[in-house]
């Protein structure tokens, strides 16, 4: 938060300022508003209480309230019946684009040339086999749906059936249009000329390749849109000014080519398995998770939440020594999302010249020659001595 005030002075002089209120959840929650549960009393607790206990409804309601939030990694409690609060929130919000821009900021990369990616992948929040709709082999409700689809589907290409855990892949055609189409307003937006849906479609024709089809029919509200057939026949494969190009690739090659033919890419739309994958392999290639962005947006509402892409750290908490990248680089989007785009921009200069200047945390100490370790509070300090 310090790197954001200071950002946020800076460019505009104290013209504008962010109040920034505290909401709880995860065991913090817990710690704040049941101070007397003990473990055990917490663990004899219904799971659907449970979870209110770690993620209040005066918590989410205040990010309904309030619009924009930001949180960094949050732990789901062991135990069963609980299910993920990150899945949660976006589920009880409808945040249903995780938006995630992927470029390289001077961080080390296994790649020679990290520079050529520069992607921003939009990856569908809340539906496909995320929706959690599944049931555990052996079960009852696993049998009984196993028997449905065989007595009354007919379906007769389940291999193993007597000891099968069995899942739901909802696809829905609102659900698909709505981030396909904040995608490319996105890519409007911002500039950006390409547009790529990412698809198993060749497999799975009903689910992933009515997908493709539905962002096909969504490029056609938008004048600026051209497909593959028109840039070959009418403009010599170069996309004209102020259009965009709207095509898709099968997931597995377009995994081979963002390795290969990174530049092609700009913005991807794809689904909620496949957007995990992707945004994941595509921050190893600039440099890992430590710096990666993610936002989760509803685009109708304008409810918003930012957050840390990289998991809890337990070992570390408390010692000062985790990079502070990844929630950094979220909060630059979330002032963008905001149109505070000044602020945004001198983060992301402090960022880089400070990773130039090899001032960094540990995870980039060890990988860097010469490099200067400093603690991630004194990471922060050098963005904003370099903004």
């Amino acid at each position: 938060l310090k790197v954001v005030d200071a950002a946020v002075d800076k460019a505009y002089q104290g013209k504008k300022k962010i109040e920034w209120l505290k909401v709880w959840a995860g065991d913090e929650a817990v710690d704040k508003n049941h101070p007397e549960l003990s473990e055990e009393q917490i663990a004899a607790i219904p799971p659907d209480e449970r979870q209110k206990l770690y993620l209040p409804e005066e918590t989410i309601q205040a990010i309904r309230d309030h619009l924009v939030a930001i949180k960094g990694p949050l732990t789901t409690p062991v135990g069963g019946g609980i299910r993920s609060l990150n899945v949660t929130l976006r589920k009880v919000l409808d945040l249903y684009a995780c938006v995630r821009p992927v470029r390289h900021i001077g961080t080390p990369a296994p790649v020679k040339r990290p520079q050529d990616l520069d992607i921003v992948f939009f990856r569908e929040n809340t539906e496909d086999v995320y929706a959690g709709i599944e049931w555990r082999a052996g079960t009852p409700e696993a049998e009984k749906v196993i028997s449905w689809l065989q007595d009354e589907m007919n379906v007769t290409t389940i291999r193993f059936p007597e000891m099968c855990g069995i899942g739901v892949k909802p696809i829905s055609e609102e659900g698909s249009k709505r981030l396909i189409r904040a995608a490319i307003n996105y890519a409007i937006k911002n500039g950006r000329n390409r547009v790529t849906l990412v698809h198993k479609g060749n497999i799975m024709k009903f689910t992933e390749g009515a997908f493709r089809d539905w962002g096909y029919e969504v490029g056609k509200e938008f004048p600026q849109i051209i497909l593959e057939s028109e840039l070959k026949e009418k403009h010599n494969g170069e996309i004209p000014e102020g259009k965009i190009l709207l095509n898709d690739r099968i997931a597995d090659q377009f995994f081979q080519q963002m390795l290969l033919r990174p530049t092609e890419y700009s913005v991807v739309a794809t689904m909620n398995l496949n957007g995990d994958y992707m945004s994941d392999a595509a921050a190893a290639q600039v440099g890992g998770l430590g710096v990666a962005t993610g936002a989760n947006i509803n685009y109708m509402t304008g409810v918003s939440l930012f957050e840390a892409t990289h998991g809890t750290a337990p070992k570390h908490a408390g010692k000062d020594e985790v990079n502070p990248g990844s929630i950094i680089m979220s909060a630059v989007e979330m002032l963008r999302y905001m149109g505070w785009t000044d602020a945004a921009d001198m983060i992301m200069t402090g960022m880089v010249r400070a990773i130039e200047s090899k001032h960094v945390t540990y995870d980039l100490e060890r990988q860097m020659k010469g490099a200067i370790l400093v603690s991630c509070s004194g990471f922060g300090n050098e963005i904003i001595k370099n903004m």
